[in-house]
């Protein structure tokens, strides 16, 4: 029994040590300016994996992505701004950048913009462009836009 947990606590340190490892390779690639490393240690620091969690380095590494036109970003950072997680909450911009990401096709970010529409949060409210972002999302299999589109007697 002994061994066994041994065996459990040493392949514990392992994955500890390749987040760590995982989190420095993503900081060197994005101190250089790689939006995907730059979203992807945000990840990292959203979740405490090889960092310290801490919500606000997740945003400033999402923003740089996210300013370099990085889709996944963009709709991370929306997220953020929508919940008030480690910034100020502010669905103004949250639409900002749940914009950007939908205009490039993140069907998540379409679902959430057609919601921020249906219910006015950031933006003036307007049934049609909700129903239009929810059939963009829809269109790509989003089930929860599907089943929005549904329940507002919409076809999709």
């Amino acid at each position: 029994m002994k061994k066994f947990f041994a065996v459990v606590i040493a392949a514990f340190a392992v994955i500890l040590t390749g987040y760590a490892a995982t989190a420095s390779d993503y900081r060197a690639a994005a101190e250089r300016g790689d939006a995907e490393a730059q979203n992807n240690l945000g990840v990292c620091y959203k979740n405490g994996w090889g960092v310290t969690k801490d919500l606000a380095e997740a945003v400033r590494w999402w923003k740089k992505a996210a300013e370099q036109g990085l889709a996944p970003a963009q709709f991370n950072l929306g997220v953020c701004y929508a919940n008030g997680r480690g910034v100020t909450k502010d669905y103004a911009e949250a639409v900002r950048w749940f914009r950007k990401a939908a205009e490039q096709g993140i069907a998540p970010a379409q679902f959430i913009l057609g919601v921020c529409y249906y219910n006015g949060q950031g933006v003036t409210k307007n049934y049609a462009k909700a129903v239009r972002w929810f059939r963009k999302a829809a269109r790509q299999g989003y089930q929860n836009a599907k089943k929005a589109l549904n329940n507002l007697g919409e076809t999709w």
